[in-house]
């Protein structure tokens, strides 16, 4: 079995398509289709379905997903060894994160892991809805729920907190809500509950079962600057919201906790870019793990 066949077995099956895989892997479409059809031949069986929208994988695709999965966690561990990658750190690393966590404490901190490492290259990119580590849309991810499925590294990163806060001069205009009921008398600022990221992350009903968002946005760091300029109360990132001078805590509902999970899959645990990427980070929000909470 050719293992470059393998490996563009793995690229159509991630891209969910011969074209999205050609181009990934910067190889001619043609010639993608011919090799999927070597592997195909040469195991005597089909692995994709061709649909107008793209190529699915058969019963049989999917076993051999599993295997060729191993296979890549082993090529990536010998050439770990064999080249000595230990010795240096050097590569791409991309890293998926909500914009919370993201821009607003990884994004001031991975410069300085770039300046210790001038071979490495980190890529900081947004979450969406759908997610996958298996498909290499990230090398790394952070998420708000530890994963259940699929051969991956999960490790707790820390817990954080949201609270209801609200600009200082919205408060001089307004008032403070001391009680959830007295919600009902302000402005509400929210997420747009349907864009969502995570069933965790719609907690509306958790700080008040009827909130009613004037203004709803499906960026935290979004819903944290309309609050700030005085849009409305709204339920945001502790950790965040704590180093705006423009913004006071309401006390009308308690905060709600939540947590961040490191995750990456099992095939790049050799390698030392992952490891050493995923270790600043752990150490990075370990030291300032009192601003989560």
């Amino acid at each position: 079995m050719n293992w470059d066949d393998v490996r563009i077995f793995l690229a159509v099956a991630r891209a969910g398509q011969i074209l999205g895989a050609s181009r990934r892997l910067e190889l001619n479409h043609a010639t993608v289709s011919r090799r999927v059809a070597a592997l195909e031949d040469s195991l005597k069986t089909k692995l994709f379905r061709r649909l107008t929208t793209g190529s699915e994988l058969t019963p049989a695709g999917e076993r051999f997903l599993e295997v060729a999965e191993r296979m890549e966690a082993d090529m990536i561990t010998a050439r770990a060894e064999i080249s000595g990658e230990g010795e240096e750190v050097s590569g791409t690393v991309r890293i998926g994160a909500p914009d919370g966590i993201g821009v607003a404490f990884l994004a001031p901190r991975l410069g300085r892991l770039t300046a210790l490492h001038r071979d490495l290259k980190i890529q900081l990119v947004p979450v969406p809805r759908s997610f996958s580590l298996s498909r290499r849309e990230a090398d790394i991810a952070i998420t708000v729920e530890r994963p259940t499925e699929g051969r991956l590294v999960a490790a707790k990163l820390v817990d954080y907190t949201l609270g209801l806060f609200a600009a200082r001069a919205y408060v001089e205009e307004h008032g403070l809500p001391q009680t959830v009921a007295d919600l009902s008398a302000h402005r509400l600022v929210g997420y747009v509950p349907d864009l969502v990221a995570s069933p965790s992350l719609d907690y509306a009903a958790e700080f008040s079962p009827r909130w009613d968002a004037r203004f709803s946005i499906s960026s935290s760091l979004g819903q944290t600057e309309a609050v700030r300029c005085g849009a409305g109360i709204g339920m945001l990132h502790t950790f965040i919201a704590r180093s705006i001078p423009e913004l006071v805590p309401v006390p009308a509902a308690a905060p709600i906790r939540r947590a961040y999970w490191l995750v990456y899959h099992e095939s790049m645990r050799p390698l030392r870019r992952i490891q050493t990427v995923a270790g600043y980070i752990t150490k990075e929000v370990e030291q300032a793990r009192a601003l989560f909470i």
